[in-house]
């Protein structure tokens, strides 16, 4: 059986992406190693052997440390394909591929536009170091025998840099947040989960609120911001937000069915635009109405399907207006809900995601 080993230096050790998609389909069929660094330790789950590095505190150890401790366990582990998920992680691509490997940069997002939207820096530092990430890509990544995007933007970037790219798409898995709960046994909430910050549209999402007397926000995830997360409990609409903090899977799966309506209102940022967000996608198979963001990409698949309403993420009237109208008219959003759990049955699941991981390591492995 081939060996395959998955190298993080960042995410989580239950990452959806990694470990929930990529990881536990590919242990299927394939002898399946995942590498991180959080210090919980060594384990098997779903067939998938996680082996853990250690976790190192502060950004530098991490870069420089964690990923020399990476490549050891990597060279150790003497795998038939190396699957790595980090940029800071494409040096440790890099040596494999010298000692004869074969190696696949996973792109989670674009890291250039990324760099841009970081707020810690000057601007101008900032363009400088967007641009250089920009040339280290375009020298290292065209050495590595594959490029796995998370969105078709992404492919389409890095088709011009390494002609074996293809995009593999965040989807949800059908079974895990499908339900048919009937809307009538549904309360009269909203959610938002995910990573939690300005950007990412929390204080309009909680100023809308105001107008709404009756109706609740499950809030889960982390506050990036510390501040923000003062600033947001400090507004008296706060009082209508259930904070759920970091939420697993299945608590997940019991707030999509008590609620709705989604809300992935994400401000216009150069690193949104192109993205498909897994959670509006989630919503959707979860039979519920979306409220996005008026971006190009994401109000063509909305408008498409007739899943939900676009708004501009900036106006938290708009917002409310949204979660009004679905919530007074139940009928068009029952529909709404129906409506994005047949588009996510018929075309964004990962269950055709998955073919196409399997085609790659095929097609690497033939060679």
């Amino acid at each position: 059986m081939h060996k395959i080993t998955h190298l993080t230096s960042v995410h989580p050790r239950y990452d959806t992406r990694i470990f929930i998609k990529m990881c536990s389909s590919l242990a299927k069929v394939y002898n399946v190693n995942l590498v991180v660094a959080d210090s919980l330790g060594d384990e098997i789950k779903n067939g998938v052997n996680i082996i853990d590095v250690g976790k190192k505190v502060g950004r530098l150890n991490r870069i420089f440390k964690t990923t020399k401790e990476v490549l050891s366990k990597a060279i150790e582990l003497d795998s038939d394909i190396y699957h790595i998920h980090d940029s800071e992680l494409i040096s440790v691509g890099l040596k494999l591929k010298k000692l004869g490997k074969r190696v696949i940069f996973d792109a989670h997002e674009d890291v250039p536009k990324e760099i841009l939207v970081k707020t810690y820096l000057n601007r101008y530092i900032l363009k400088a170091i967007s641009l250089s990430f920009a040339i280290y890509e375009k020298i290292t990544l065209k050495k590595l025998d594959y490029i796995i995007s998370a969105t078709p933007t992404l492919r389409d970037k890095f088709n011009k840099i390494n002609k074996n790219s293809i995009d593999i798409n965040n989807f949800p898995i059908i079974k895990e947040l499908s339900n048919d709960i009937l809307w009538e046994d549904r309360e009269d909430e909203v959610c938002y989960i995910g990573a939690i910050s300005i950007s990412r549209g929390v204080k309009e999402i909680v100023k809308s609120l105001d107008y709404l007397d009756n109706i609740k926000l499950n809030l889960g995830g982390k506050f990036s911001e510390p501040l923000v997360e003062l600033e947001v409990k400090s507004y008296d609409s706060w009082k209508r937000v259930n904070y759920l903090g970091y939420i697993g899977r299945e608590e997940v799966s019991r707030v999509f069915r008590v609620s709705k309506a989604g809300l992935v209102t994400l401000h216009d940022k150069p690193s949104y635009r192109d993205a498909l967000p897994v959670k509006m996608f989630e919503y959707m198979i979860a039979s519920i109405p979306v409220i996005s963001s008026n971006n190009e990409l994401w109000k063509s698949i909305i408008d498409k399907h007739k899943c939900g309403i676009c708004v501009n993420p900036l106006n938290p009237k708009e917002i409310e207006e949204a979660i009004r109208y679905i919530i007074e008219n139940p009928k068009e959003a029952q529909r709404m809900g129906k409506n994005g759990k047949r588009a996510v049955l018929d075309i964004y699941n990962w269950e055709n995601e998955e073919k196409k991981l399997f085609r790659v390591y095929k097609e690497i492995l033939d060679v």
